[in-house]
């Protein structure tokens, strides 16, 4: 049986990326990357669930990609956070950033802001099960269907 590679191992080997200790990472970088696998994420299931076109799909997938959603999610996920997940998700929502939304309030940029944190944080050491199962479970938490 083959073993599985992971994006994350694809790219490090094809591009040749030297290993860095995740804990030297600041927040908002941490942020930074797990918004983008948090949105592939959501785009991966809305695309499989739906052959549409273009437009229905981005309307579809902006309901789960936006600051206000990804608060409620980590609002409903906080008690099922480890101790170390708790620890990365609070240094991402306390991370002091200079942008904001335009329709979500600072404490729900916040919020969504360490998220992410904590998406990218699982991603980079590894742990896209983990990942997959908090993002699925705070979907279900806060009753919306994809």
């Amino acid at each position: 049986m083959e073993e599985s590679i992971t994006i994350l191992d694809a790219v490090k080997k094809e591009f040749d990326c030297k290993e860095t200790d995740i804990r030297t990472y600041s927040p908002l970088t941490l942020a930074y990357i797990g918004d983008a696998i948090y949105d592939l994420v959501i785009r991966t299931v809305v695309v499989e669930r739906a052959n549409q076109s273009a437009n229905n799909l981005h309307k579809k997938t902006v309901r789960y990609v936006n600051a206000r959603v990804q608060a409620k999610m980590i609002e409903a996920l906080e008690s099922e956070l480890t101790e170390e997940e708790m620890a990365v998700y609070h240094r991402g929502r306390n991370a002091k950033s200079y942008t904001s939304a335009k329709n979500a309030s600072i404490i729900e940029y916040r919020k969504a802001t360490g998220l992410e944190a904590l998406c990218g944080y699982l991603y980079l050491t590894g742990q896209q099960e983990r990942l997959l199962c908090l993002i699925h479970e705070a979907i279900e938490k806060i009753d919306m269907k994809i």
